[in-house]
């Protein structure tokens, strides 16, 4: 008898058998079930593997009832699944981190017998398999993490003087337009940036005259949104329309974001010689058209060292009234043409300088390397440094000890904080406690980052790889 073709004819009957309970699965479960398929295709894995070994069938029946249990986990209610979700994940996570910790430290092992190299060497090989985790997020964030000063201070020249191109480009052409002096910011400037330097924020700041103009908090306007503002013009009995520059980009008496974002669109992305200011500059600089924001890429001459990795800049018409202030991003505030939105960044990163200055904390620290694990993970892409540095706010503000050596304890609570959110499906900001920084997250980004959160608490190395 021919035992591979039955075999091969018996695993095609299981793939059948398997991609109908999968499916099913996703059909009762709806988007929220794809942490539970996860789970599901780890125990169908043990049961295809199991299946295929030549064993006793004492031993074959036994091990597929243990794989059956299993899935089990599959057919019971979502209320159970929750319930069952997190053991059940520690125990294949634990298995599987394990078994790999063990083959790496085999494989040190058999590869320092064949090279016998020097005895150090060896000690240092096998230092690796048994770092703690303050030892290894120490060791993740100065390999992975933090920026090189040279590529920090080559992309802030490169922002610099494409700052300075701008506003001549736009003092040349509406030299009557009340514009502040140009600047840089975002995370590049604050040492918040990790991974690459590859993004920053030019400023271009618009002069308003404080008794033609009012700033409107979002809870005092219809959109009753707390970050979506709107300037109104003021005194018009008086000072009719006309006396101010930026009454041209009026809409229902209100300074329209929109109008103003198309109007530097215009200005700059579309009519600037960027052929001729590629020339000057000594770099290749294009405009990334086809969004609602402002951006730039620039790369360096080809040659250079940094020549393949570009740098965005992202223009940011702004407004300034004391501690406020707002930005002309269509992307937070559509479909509202009117709405400026309040940026939180300044009071956040403000209030983690402070409270990381009284203490000599880890804050900024624990924030650097959740936002380098969030951004080099797939499933933890989507979550923004927003959610993350509010989170260590109100962390802050229940635990008092944020010194260096705690760090690896601090990153664990985060994370067990994290999951309590994305269980809530809410993480409320810390100066607007009215704004959910989650609301943006569809159902089946929260399952999936929740599912390797998961993962994270019982082995957070997995989250370092």
């Amino acid at each position: 008898m021919n035992f591979q073709s039955s075999r091969r004819r018996g695993e095609d009957g299981i793939a059948m058998v398997i991609d109908f309970l999968l499916s099913n699965a996703r059909l009762v479960l709806g988007v929220g079930g794809a942490a539970l398929l996860g789970i599901a295709t780890l125990a169908v894995k043990r049961l295809i593997e199991r299946a295929g070994r030549a064993a006793e069938d004492e031993k074959v029946e036994q091990k597929m009832a243990e794989s059956w249990e299993d899935l089990s986990l599959v057919s019971s209610s979502p209320t159970l699944i929750r319930k069952g979700i997190e053991g059940v994940v520690m125990k294949h996570v634990s298995k599987a981190t394990k078994q790999q910790k063990a083959d790496l430290c085999k494989n040190l092992d058999v590869s320092s017998l064949e090279v016998q190299p020097k005895p150090e060497a060896k000690s240092k090989r096998l230092q690796l398999c048994v770092l703690t985790l303050q030892e290894r997020l120490q060791q993740y964030y100065s390999s992975r993490v933090a920026l090189a000063p040279d590529e920090v201070k080559r992309a802030q020249s490169m922002a610099l003087d494409l700052c300075a191109e701008i506003q001549g480009i736009l003092h040349s052409r509406h030299p009557d337009m009340p514009l502040g002096e140009m600047n840089l910011g975002g995370s590049l400037l604050d040492g918040l940036q990790v991974v690459r330097a590859d993004h920053v924020c030019l400023l271009v700041p618009l002069q308003l005259e404080p008794t033609l103009w009012r700033l409107i908090p979002g809870e005092e306007t219809l959109l009753t949104h707390p970050l979506h503002w709107m300037v109104r013009r003021v005194n018009l009995e008086y000072f009719p329309r006309g006396r101010s520059y930026w009454d041209r980009y009026l809409v229902g008496g209100y300074l329209s974001a929109e109008a103003v974002v198309n109007m530097f669109s215009k200005n700059v992305m579309e009519n600037a010689n960027w052929p001729s200011v590629s020339g000057t500059l000594d770099c290749l600089i294009r405009p990334v058209l086809g969004g609602p924001d402002l951006r730039l890429e620039i790369r360096p001459e080809s040659g250079t060292e940094s020549s393949g990795q570009p740098l965005f800049i992202s223009i940011l018409p702004v407004l300034r009234e004391d501690d406020v202030v707002l930005t002309a991003q269509l992307e937070l505030t559509s479909p509202w043409v009117n709405a400026w939105h309040l940026s939180l960044y300044p009071w956040e990163t403000q209030r983690l300088a402070e409270l990381d200055a009284a203490d000599d904390g880890c804050r900024r620290l624990t924030l650097k390397i959740l936002k380098a694990v969030c951004k080099l993970s797939p499933p933890l892409r989507h979550l923004e440094a927003a959610p993350l540095a509010n989170l260590i706010l109100h962390l802050s503000d229940s635990e008092d000890d944020w010194s260096k050596n705690r760090l690896d304890v601090r990153f664990q609570q985060c994370i067990t904080e994290l999951i309590g959110h994305l269980e809530q499906e809410a993480l409320h900001s810390y100066f607007k406690p009215a704004v959910n920084l989650l609301s943006g997250l569809s159902e089946d980004q929260v399952d999936q980052m929740g599912f390797m959160l998961y993962c994270a608490v019982s082995d957070p190395e997995i989250l370092l790889i």
